[in-house]
């Protein structure tokens, strides 16, 4: 149990940081799929069985000793570390994000590793979703209607995007221009917003996870290279140095960076050490879980 509370936490850290995903952080330490089985789970057997009123067999065919944990280690993230991940990405944003940069690109080298003889289908689809995420993460945002329709496939946007390695929800929102107006909908206590947009989230997590779970049951090479190709693509959003575009004034009143170009560092100096040492003990740490955890990926 405590193992997943602290996988949860460290998936939950990642949430939170814009262009970086929980589902990277599942990947690394070897619960994607199990992760995705025990979503698909929930959602349909269980669900199917509680509809028929089946009460005590829906709740033994939950994995509640997994998903319990792991639910609140990502809730115990949010909740306590929100505020100061903020302030250090407001702060010294060069140094955090070359720490996760280190975090995902020793993520790729371990992920690709799983596919033992790479195929032309495997080289297509890595490099197919590589060009997809970089195209996404780069796109600029764009103004939606504030409509129920467009806020349910909001939420089933947003959500699916959570559980791909290297695809963040939060920054899909943005692109979706939905962004400031989920946050107004919390901010106002708005229930008929976020319910829709819950409603959303749910339906496209219940569709997305047995999709998923069926790829990674007939086709896990190919569904491995393309979510390879996707934390490749993702490093163009979390690629340290940037110059700010295009900024948007968010419903607390503070400006917040959309629109960003990578730019080459400055130069040699302090901050530029201490950045690349913070790549290089992010890219340890991963590899050290790597070799100390399981070498088969976990499954339900």
């Amino acid at each position: 149990m405590l193992k997943y509370l602290g996988i949860g936490f460290v998936m939950g850290a990642a949430d939170i940081v814009p262009g970086v995903s929980g589902g990277t952080m599942a990947f690394i330490f070897g619960i994607y799929e199990k992760l995705i089985n025990g979503i698909k789970t929930v959602s349909g057997k269980a669900l199917t069985l509680l509809a028929k009123g089946k009460l005590i067999e829906a709740l033994e065919v939950i994995p509640f000793h997994f998903l319990v944990p792991l639910a609140l280690g990502i809730g115990a993230a949010v909740i306590s570390l929100s505020s100061l991940l903020t302030y250090m990405l407001e702060t010294y944003p060069e140094l955090i994000w070359s720490f996760f940069f280190g975090l995902v690109v020793a993520s790729i080298m371990i992920v690709s590793k799983r596919i033992k003889t790479w195929k032309f289908i495997e080289v297509v689809s890595a490099i197919a979703a590589a060009v997809a995420a970089f195209m996404i993460v780069g796109a600029v945002p764009t103004e939606t209607a504030a409509t129920p329709i467009a806020f349910l496939a909001s939420g089933a946007v947003a959500i699916c995007a959570m559980i791909l390695p290297g695809v963040s929800g939060s920054f899909l929102l943005i692109i979706l221009g939905k962004y400031e107006q989920i946050l107004q909908a919390v901010h106002d206590k708005d229930i008929v917003t976020l319910g829709i947009f819950m409603v959303g989230a749910v339906i496209g997590l219940a569709l997305f996870s047995r999709v998923l779970s069926w790829l990674f049951k007939h086709h896990e090479s190919v569904i491995i290279a393309v979510l390879t190709g996707f934390m490749l693509g993702s490093l163009r959003k979390i690629w340290p140095w940037k110059e700010t575009v295009k900024t948007i004034v968010d419903s607390h009143g503070e400006i917040v960076p959309v629109v960003q170009r990578n730019v080459m560092p400055a130069g040699f100096n302090q901050e530029f050490m201490i950045a690349v040492g913070l790549f290089v003990l992010a890219f340890v740490i991963v590899t050290m879980i790597e070799k100390t955890s399981n070498r088969k990926p976990e499954t339900l």
